[in-house]
This record gives C-alpha cells, sequence and structure tokens, in this order.
C-alpha cells in the first residue's frame, strides 16, 4: 500500500549517501594510550582527521560543482555577483527561495517553468547559496539581501514586478516590499515564517555561523551531519505529504558545501530577529498579497504564522492547502502560479 511512499524515502536516502564518495583512504586503528604518554599521539591523530575531513570535504564541494554548474547568468552589484535565471516573457515575476537550497527548488518543483508560460520569470540565488556570491564584510540581514536583489533587478532592467518568497525567502520579499515599494507591485507569500516565534532548533543550527569556530565547523563535521540529518528534514518538510519523486533531481550536494552551509546557517541565526524587525512594519503594506500554507506545515506553522498575517495586511488573502506540508508547492505549482496571475490582475 505504501510501496511508492517508501521507494521514494529509499531514493532520498541514497542521494545524501551518494554525496560523499564512499572510497575514502584508509585510517588506521590508533591504540589505546596510555594516561602518561599517548594524549600527543591522539591529539595528532584528531588533527590529522581533522584535516583529512577538510580535505575530503572541499573535494566533494568541487564535484557538485562540476556536476552542477552554473544554469544562468550573473550580475554585479557594488562587487557582489548574483546569480539568476531570466525566463519567458511578459509580467516580471521574482522567485526567491528559502534557507538551505538554492533557485533550483523552484525549477524542480515545477513553479518556475509553468510561471515562465506568460511571465517574465527571475529566479535568484540568495546571497551566498548556489552560486551568488556572500562577502563577509556585509551582515546579510533579509533587508540587507532585498536591497542587493532590488539594485540587481534596476541593473538588470526590471522596473516593477510581483515577488514570490518561499519560506525564509518570504522575509526578503517582505522586506523588499517595504523598502522599495516602487520596485514591488504585489506579493505572493509561500509557507512563510513572519513571527518571532520561539524555535528551539535555531541555536544548534546556527553555530556553524559563529566566527571561528563555525568556519571549524562548516568545513568539517558539519557537511557529515547534513548527511546523516537530511532525509529527516526533507521527510519533516514534505509532512503530511510523502517526499515528492521530483525531490530527486534536487542537487543537495552544493547544500553541503562549507559554503552554503555557512549562509544556511546565519540566515537562521538572523530569523527571528528578523521577523521580530519587520513584523512590526507589515502594516505599512497596502499592495496586493495572497499568503499560502499548507496545512500541515511542520516548519512554520500556519496557526502562528499565516494565519496571524492575514489580520496585519489591508489587502490579502491566505489560501490554505490541504494535506500539504512546508513545500507544498512540488504538489500543486499550478495553484502557486494561479496566486501570481490572481495577485497580478488586482494590481491593474
Amino acid at each position: 500500500m505504501h510501496n511508492g511512499s517508501t521507494e521514494m524515502k529509499k531514493t532520498c536516502n541514497r542521494r545524501f549517501r551518494d554525496i560523499i564518495n564512499p572510497v575514502a583512504p584508509k585510517t588506521q586503528g590508533i591504540a589505546s594510550a596510555d594516561l602518561t604518554g599517548g594524549w600527543p599521539i591522539a591529539a595528532g591523530a584528531g588533527v590529522a582527521l581533522a584535516a583529512g575531513t577538510v580535505v575530503l570535504n572541499h573535494l566533494n564541494a568541487r564535484r557538485a560543482e562540476r556536476r552542477n554548474p552554473p544554469v544562468g547568468t550573473f550580475v554585479e552589484v557594488d562587487g557582489v555577483k548574483l546569480h539568476y535565471v531570466d525566463r519567458g516573457e511578459g509580467p516580471a515575476v521574482i522567485l526567491l527561495h528559502g534557507n538551505g537550497v538554492m533557485l533550483q527548488d523552484f525549477e524542480v518543483s515545477g513553479v518556475l517553468e509553468l510561471a515562465a508560460e506568460q511571465h517574465r520569470v527571475l529566479a535568484f540565488d540568495r546571497p551566498g547559496f548556489g552560486y551568488s556570491a556572500r562577502p563577509r564584510t556585509t551582515l546579510w540581514t533579509p533587508a540587507a539581501q532585498a536591497d542587493l536583489i532590488a539594485r540587481a533587478l534596476k541593473q538588470i532592467g526590471v522596473e516593477r514586478a510581483i515577488v514570490v518568497g518561499h519560506s525564509l525567502g518570504t522575509l526578503v520579499a517582505l522586506a523588499m516590499a517595504l523598502d522599495h515599494p516602487e520596485l514591488v507591485a504585489g506579493l505572493v507569500l509561500l509557507s512563510g515564517y513572519y513571527y518571532g516565534t520561539a524555535r528551539p532548533d535555531v541555536v544548534p543550527a546556527s553555530l556553524p555561523a559563529v566566527p571561528v569556530i563555525g568556519d571549524l565547523m562548516a568545513h568539517t563535521v558539519s557537511p557529515l551531519s547534513g548527511l546523516l540529518v537530511g532525509p529527516v528534514g526533507v521527510k519533516a518538510s514534505f509532512s503530511p505529504a510523502p517526499i515528492s519523486d521530483k525531490f530527486a533531481r534536487m542537487p543537495v550536494a552544493m547544500s553541503l558545501r562549507p559554503s552554503q552551509i555557512r549562509a544556511t546557517a546565519a540566515d537562521t541565526a538572523m530569523m527571528i530577529p528578523a521577523a521580530v524587525s519587520l513584523s512590526g512594519r507589515y502594516g505599512e503594506l497596502a499592495l496586493p498579497v495572497i499568503i499560502m500554507a499548507g496545512d500541515g506545515d511542520l516548519i512554520a506553522h500556519k496557526e502562528k504564522h499565516a494565519e496571524r498575517l492575514i489580520n496585519h495586511l489591508s489587502n490579502a488573502e491566505l489560501r490554505i492547502v490541504p494535506d500539504q506540508g512546508h513545500l507544498f508547492h512540488y504538489a500543486v505549482p499550478a495553484n502557486v502560479v494561479k496566486a501570481i496571475d490572481d495577485v497580478m490582475s488586482r494590481t491593474r
């Protein structure tokens, strides 16, 4: 009865396991050290193991990039390179992905292709994700990311657009609407985290963003722990629905590069303070907004976020997707495109 779902889970688990080459250099067993003189040997072995892990993760990151080269083009804004795809013709639509992934999330789910049938669609790798840069000289809050992408759009020649954000990308979309109202004609918000609610997972998930120790983690243990917990996180993101077959096409190895692990952790660390800051301004928004949420979302519970946000916006509509979770756009990409069209119709 559940053979299809079981096979998909097995496939997802295999994809995470296969990211790291199973043929790794063999290490010799370390004999137990005595209490008086063995600790230098153990310490040296630990350093060697850490160094080997750094090298292995570096090689895996380069291999991931060889297998998944840039799919779009680049625009440079104040020395920061942003990677994006530009497809279709018609009124402009901007797609901003969530945390941990990249623009391929919209491509694999089918949203990008469907939207491009009637619109000019620009999907960005947000700073630090995919092939977009994330200089450490800037604190990349959602507002800072919104400002960079807004300037990129003006440089590209986009004067006004519907902006679609998923998960943490909704905070970037909201910041863009608040700080660049001349650019944003309307919003479609998917599975968003909008208010500063308690999240016990934030502290451990933010550790790779801590200076020095975070860099060490991102280049050693974090990619390996990502392999272990990745399948669990994917399952939770789709729950209560099964993992979509489409997800097998997601280049998950790109998400486990040290640079993207650090970007993911930094975005996680800034999520709550950014939501607290932006939520005080939601009442300023008068543009048309459609909020979409999975009825069973385990990541951004609709009761705490989507159903609360609808009460703070003057020109918004809430659409709940039944029997779906955080990644509902994989199951109903046509519903997302319908929301884009409906928002666009309300801007005329």
